[in-house]
C-alpha cells in the first residue's frame, strides 16, 4: 500500500476521530440534528420489552475503539433489556458531549476529562459522572511516535533526544496533554524544554515525515495504521499506568427522575465492559461489533494497542483529581482555586448495578 492509499484509507475509516477533546468549551456550538443516525445496530432477546414499553435515550459518543462497552451493550441487547432505546450520536469531542448532556440533548455521555470540563463545570455546567469509560495500561492506546526514518538512524532513540524540539498533543487542554507530560518526563524533560503545538492526530505522520514535526502523542488504530506503512515508530508507550481519562456521564436532572433507568444503563454497560475483559477483547464477535461502530477493520483493532474497561465500574477520583491539578498548573483553568470534585462523582448506581450482576469480578489484563 502506498502513501497516498494510507491516507485515503486513514481519512475514511477515521473521519471522526477525535479523542478526548478537539472540541473544547464548545457551549455555543448548535445541539445534533435529531435525524442522526445511529452507531451499530440493535439486536434483542427474547426477554427484551416490545418496542412501545423501551425508553428512548441519546448516548453521545466519539466512534473510537474506548468506547466499545457501550457498542457491545448495544449490539448484544443489553441496554433493551433494561428496558432502554438507546442512540448512540457520534460527536468530534467529549467535551462537546458534557455540553450537549447539560443542555438536555443526550440523557448520558462519554468523554475525556480535560481543562474544557473543568471551564464547564465552573461556569455552572451540571452533570453526574456515574462510570470510568477507559484505562490505560502498557503498552498504551496513545504512545508517543516519532519518524520511523530518523528512529532508524539513531537520531531519535529515546524521550531525552526530544530537547528543544517540536512535539505535539492533538489539542490544547485535552487529557493527551497530561500524557505527552509524563512521555516528556521520561526523558528527563519537561514542557520548557520543547515546543509544544496542536497537530491534529489524522494529520501526525504526514507531519513527522516531511520534519515539521519531531515526536507526538498518537492514538490508536493510527498508530498501527501508519506503523504499516513504515511511517512511524513508537518511542514510548509505558509512560502511563492504570490511569482513567474518560469517564461516563448522566444528565443530572433526567438522573434524579429516572434513578432505575440510569443504574439499568449502568448494568448494561458494565455488562458490555465485562464482555471485554481479559482476552475476551479478541473475541470474534466482539472485534465484528467494533468493527461496525468504529469503522475500522477488525484485524486492525486486534493488533492496535487496546484499552481497558473496568467491570466493577468504580469511578478513578484520584485520577480526575490529578487532571484538575495538572491542567491548573498549566494555566489553562479560567478559576483559580480547585473545585470539589465530590458534587461531580455518583457511585451509587454502579454499585447498585454490580450487586445485581453478582457481585465484584476480577479485572483481567
Amino acid at each position: 500500500m502506498n502513501r497516498q492509499r494510507f491516507f485515503a484509507l486513514l481519512l475514511t475509516l477515521l473521519l471522526v476521530v477525535g479523542c478526548n477533546a478537539t472540541a473544547t468549551n464548545n457551549a455555543d456550538e448548535p445541539a445534533p440534528d435529531s435525524a442522526t443516525p445511529t452507531v451499530g445496530d440493535e439486536s434483542t432477546s427474547e426477554e427484551t420489552p416490545a418496542d412501545s414499553e423501551l425508553t428512548a435515550v441519546r448516548v453521545g459518543i466519539v466512534p473510537v475503539t474506548i468506547y466499545a462497552p457501550f457498542y457491545i451493550a448495544l449490539d448484544k441487547g443489553y441496554f433493551a433489556e433494561e428496558g432502554l432505546d438507546v442512540e448512540l450520536v457520534p460527536v468530534e469531542g467529549g467535551t462537546e458531549n458534557v455540553v450537549q448532556l447539560a443542555a438536555g440533548n443526550f440523557e448520558f455521555a462519554g468523554g475525556g476529562v480535560g481543562a474544557g470540563l473543568w471551564n464547564a463545570a465552573e461556569r455552572g455546567v451540571e452533570f453526574e459522572i456515574i462510570a470510568p469509560l477507559h484505562t490505560e495500561r502498557p503498552p498504551l492506546t496513545s504512545p508517543f511516535v516519532v519518524s520511523k526514518a530518523r528512529y532508524e538512524s539513531g537520531e531519535l532513540t529515546s524521550m531525552s533526544d526530544l530537547a528543544g524540539l517540536t512535539v505535539s498533543t492533538n489539542a490544547k487542554g485535552a487529557a493527551t496533554e497530561y500524557w505527552l507530560y509524563k512521555a516528556l518526563e521520561q526523558g528527563g524533560l519537561g514542557f520548557e524544554d520543547v515546543t509544544v503545538t496542536g497537530v491534529g492526530f489524522r494529520e501526525v505522520a504526514a507531519a513527522l515525515e516531511s520534519g515539521t514535526l519531531d515526536g507526538a502523542i498518537l492514538g490508536e488504530p493510527l498508530v498501527t495504521l501508519a506503523e504499516q506503512e513504515g511511517l512511524v515508530a513508537r518511542l514510548s508507550e509505558d509512560f502511563i499506568d492504570d490511569f482513567t481519562s474518560t469517564v461516563v456521564y448522566v444528565n443530572k436532572e433526567w438522573a434524579a427522575a429516572n434513578p432505575t433507568l440510569v443504574e439499568g444503563f449502568v448494568r448494561a454497560y458494565l455488562r458490555g465492559a465485562r464482555d471485554l475483559n481479559g482476552d475476551a477483547w479478541f473475541d470474534e464477535a466482539n472485534l465484528a461489533i467494533i468493527e461496525a461502530n468504529t469503522g475500522v477493520p477488525a484485524a486492525i483493532v486486534a493488533n492496535a494497542n487496546r484499552s481497558y474497561h473496568d467491570p466493577n465500574g468504580d469511578v478513578p477520583v484520584e485520577d480526575i483529581a490529578i487532571l484538575q491539578e495538572f491542567f491548573k498548573s498549566q494555566g489553562e483553568l479560567s478559576y483559580d482555586e480547585l473545585l470539589d470534585i465530590a458534587p461531580y462523582v455518583n457511585t451509587s448506581y454502579a454499585e447498585a448495578a454490580v450487586e445485581s450482576l453478582g457481585g465484584r469480578v476480577a479485572w483481567e489484563k
